[in-house]
């Protein structure tokens, strides 16, 4: 019997326009619909949709990381030369101010810390704040990743004393004495004269610090506010961090030292400037608050891209 008669079997052919064949049938059978393969404009358009989210979540764990674990700080004056550069005329240091120490233990005698200063204690600097919104947001971005010059109040100096100790000046020999012992200071730059150099005794009182700057006469440190009403020294809970690491310029890169100045035998090293060494591309290390807050966005973004495909493929 032919099988030329209209409609018949002979008249189907599978892939003709029109004509189901038989993956499309099993498809339709199935309840499946194929779908087109996404385009690459529709890719380059989800990843522009998910750009405003991967960068809030690196800004949120940036300033995470800026909070409690590191800081970079400008140097702005020369009260620390020659550990730290400030001068008039020269590349100030950029340090970054590790906050993990003072998590659970105390700033020791030798330790250079950032501090927020007393009422009493006049700037090094002057800084004329913004006027607006914008360029005041511009200034925090600055000081945050440590290209801009910091507060009026903070303060980079080098703790000489603690609770309960007694400092003074000063001995035979022009050294600076605590609990009547005299220190190893190798890292001080242009002193005072022997005959201007008294100061004390003062006893720390409790939660707070004596410190002072390594360029001796020309440092504005706890000396100069012995008056005031907390006989010159700064409290724990002033200080950001502990100044640790030179990360520009390159050739200043390295690690600031912390010498036990109150034992003579363990303070011999000499932390004089840091060698230099080689580094990433400028300012890296300034903004390792930012890589780590964009690390961590990634995969946190990746976690939601993921999580939303497969809530489309289930709701399929």
């Amino acid at each position: 019997m032919s099988s030329d008669r209209p409609g018949g079997p002979a008249d189907v052919v599978p892939g003709e326009p029109g004509e189901p064949d038989e993956t499309s049938t099993a498809g339709a059978a199935s309840g499946r619909v194929r779908r087109r393969p996404r385009t690459d404009d529709g890719k380059k358009g989800s990843l522009l949709r998910e750009l405003p989210v991967l960068l809030l979540i690196a800004f949120v764990l940036a300033l995470v990381v800026k909070t409690f674990f590191v800081q970079a700080f400008f140097i702005p004056s020369g009260s620390m030369e020659q550990t730290l550069h400030g001068c008039a005329g020269c590349t100030g240091d950029r340090v970054l101010v590790n906050k993990v120490p003072y998590w659970f233990g105390e700033p020791e005698p030798g330790d250079i810390v950032v501090f927020r200063g007393p009422d009493t204690w006049t700037p090094e600097i002057s800084v004329d704040e913004p006027g607006n919104w914008f360029t005041g947001a511009l200034l925090w971005l600055g000081r945050a990743i440590g290209v801009a010059p910091p507060r009026e109040d903070d303060f980079v100096k080098r703790v000489i004393a603690t609770e309960g100790q007694t400092v003074q000046c000063c001995d035979a020999e022009g050294r600076v004495t605590v609990d009547g012992e005299p220190l190893e200071e190798p890292y001080i730059f242009e002193n005072d004269p022997i005959e201007r150099r008294a100061f004390g005794p003062v006893t720390v009182p409790e939660g707070r610090l004596w410190v002072m700057g390594d360029h001796r006469s020309a440092s504005a440190d706890s000396r100069s506010h012995v008056g005031d009403e907390y006989a010159g020294t700064i409290g724990m809970d002033d200080v950001i961090g502990k100044a640790a690491l030179i990360v520009w310029p390159i050739d200043r890169f390295g690690l600031l030292d912390s010498p036990d100045i109150q034992d003579p035998a363990a303070a011999a090293a000499v932390p004089g400037a840091p060698a230099g060494g080689g580094v990433s591309p400028v300012g890296a290390v300034a903004v390792l608050p930012y890589a780590v807050g964009l690390a961590g966005a990634v995969p946190v973004t990746a976690w939601r891209r993921r999580r939303r495909t497969r809530s489309t493929h289930l709701d399929r």
